[in-house]
């Protein structure tokens, strides 16, 4: 009797250390593409300011990542000649963003996508300018942005910082024949693990 209750025992257990490992090994793979904003307890934008995005890898580990910046049609309520983005001092990663004329704006670095018809199209950029001192990247699209689109600002080839956390990267866009101020479109709180 001792030993039919010490079989059942032992297959309860294996049968939950196998489980248990198999939910180890596949929810860091689940992970791995970061999306959305995450969960911010302390500060951060409002949620009303809060952009969703989405990172190919999201961690330290990868030698090339590629970040989706993400912009809702009701945030851009104006056409942009211009769109801003800057960055923490603490972010350390790199970006590439220089232009290569011979290929397609849909195979460039850095590509901005405007939502039309159900299908994202790629926009074609003048110059990508990255100011490395005040933390900041200035994209100048050939025509102004649409206003009313979701739009999609992707940078391929990004180098991640070597130490992970939070980064908060804030969207402005500057409207044509408009005062030079930027317009603040909102905030993307990144997460790299």
């Amino acid at each position: 009797m001792l030993s039919a209750n010490v079989k059942a025992t032992t297959r309860r257990i294996l049968s939950t250390l196998a489980v248990t490992g198999c939910l180890a090994a596949v929810l860091p793979a689940v992970s791995i593409a970061q999306g959305l904003p995450g969960l911010t307890i302390f500060g951060g934008p409002g949620r009303q300011n809060s952009l969703n995005y989405r990172l190919d890898y999201g961690t330290t580990r990868h030698p090339s990542d590629r970040y989706r910046l993400r912009i809702p049609a009701e945030k851009m309520e104006f056409a942009a000649s211009q769109i801003s983005i800057d960055y923490p001092d603490y972010y350390e990663g790199e970006f590439d963003v220089e232009l290569k004329p011979e290929k397609d704006p849909d195979d460039q670095p850095v590509e901005v996508r405007v939502r039309q018809n159900g299908k994202y199209v790629s926009v074609a950029l003048d110059e990508v300018i990255w100011d490395r001192e005040n933390r900041v990247i200035e994209i100048y699209p050939t025509e102004p942005v649409p206003a009313g689109n979701k739009v999609e600002v992707v940078f391929s080839n990004v180098h991640n910082p070597r130490s992970g956390g939070m980064f908060y990267f804030n969207c402005r866009i500057l409207s044509p024949g408009d005062v030079p101020l930027l317009r603040y479109v909102g905030t993307w709180v990144l997460s790299i693990s």
